[in-house]
């Protein structure tokens, strides 16, 4: 297995899983410890060996491109719901003043957010529990094949997030089966975003700076630049498109859970020269986990930085105190060139 390598991606380290992938032994506890500097050094890095074949990813990429070239009127029908499923039309969304940034104009982007497919007989779907909705699909006749497309693309993230707890395990200094008790019921979010060019504003992103909301983040990359990464001496540095590689970085939820011990670090994405498309998956554990630290990230001489909450109260907190959408529009004013101005 190579050691973790800073070449053509700068300072986010290049890790190779296919040891670990193929069954070798020992090979876990090789890719733990590389997995442990990259989380407590930058937050990011690039996983190449992994399962996940470029051909869905392909695939994925394509259809998700097909999707946004749907008319507007078509998309709209899907609007985004309480649930955060649906469409988010471009600049309809804002990260807001943060630790990490002050943002003041509406993000660029257009997305498109997906989580587990469930039927109306499912109880927590039936009791309208929030983020428990059903996915909004648009007509197949409109994007033939889509919806099976997405769902392959769930199905093999979901079984690479399972694949990589024992990674995450070991790495914390835990036995490798310790984290499976927190996945009964994995909860993932898929963010697809349409990144388009056009003429940006100051202190205008296509997504602004922020740091994720969850457990892990998977991002199959795109060929077309954008995304950039803060360092932890403040540089924004570009995250350079490496083929077949899929980056991971640490979100804000596991963060806490190690007591600060891995990075939630803060990215960006800048509007781009030509189209961008992303596919971001967050790979989050069931709604009742608790983050409190772990006990290999705790000692008489560290004590708990965080209170712990549970997923489903963290994902609330986060999605409302940090996201601006339709709903709350009609409640602001918005200005013509796209600021924000927030009255009392």
């Amino acid at each position: 297995m190579a050691n973790t390598a800073q070449n053509t991606a700068g300072k986010i380290p290049i890790i190779d899983a296919s040891e670990y992938f193929s069954g070798k032994k020992g090979s876990l506890e090789s890719l733990a410890e590389q997995v442990k500097t990259a989380q407590e050094q930058i937050g990011f890095y690039y996983l190449v060996g992994h399962d996940v074949s470029s051909d869905l990813i392909n695939k994925t990429f394509k259809s998700v491109s097909r999707f946004f070239a749907l008319p507007k009127e078509v998309k709209e029908t899907l609007k985004v719901n309480e649930h955060q499923i649906g469409y988010i039309p471009p600049k309809a969304s804002l990260l807001k003043t943060s630790g990490i940034a002050h943002n003041t104009k509406l993000d660029t982007n257009e997305a498109y957010q997906l989580m587990r497919d469930r039927v109306p007989s499912d109880p927590k779907v039936a009791n309208n529990e929030r983020f428990y909705g059903m996915n909004q699909w648009p007509q197949s006749r409109l994007i033939e094949g889509f919806r099976k497309t997405m769902t392959e693309y769930h199905d093999t993230m979901s079984k690479l997030g399972w694949k990589m707890l024992p990674v995450y395990s070991v790495s914390l200094g835990m036995d490798k089966n310790y984290l499976f008790q927190f996945f009964r019921e994995p909860h993932f979010i898929n963010r697809n975003a349409h990144y388009a060019p056009s003429q940006a504003d100051e202190n205008q992103f296509g997504l602004a700076p922020h740091s994720d909301h969850g457990f892990i983040t998977f991002l199959p990359l795109s060929d077309v630049p954008g995304l950039e990464v803060k360092t932890q001496e403040g540089k924004w540095i570009e995250v350079p498109h490496l083929p077949e590689a899929m980056l991971i970085n640490t979100g804000e939820f596991l963060s806490r859970w190690t007591n600060g011990k891995f990075i939630a670090t803060p990215h960006r994405v800048l509007i781009p020269k030509t189209d961008r498309y992303a596919i971001t998956f967050f790979y989050n554990p069931s709604d009742d986990t608790i983050n409190e630290p772990f006990e290999t990230c705790i000692s008489k001489s560290v004590s708990t930085a965080y209170k712990p909450t549970s997923f489903i109260n963290y994902l609330k907190e986060y999605a409302e105190g940090n996201y601006l959408h339709q709903a709350e529009f009609a409640k602001r004013q918005i200005s013509t060139n796209g600021s924000l101005d927030i009255k009392p």
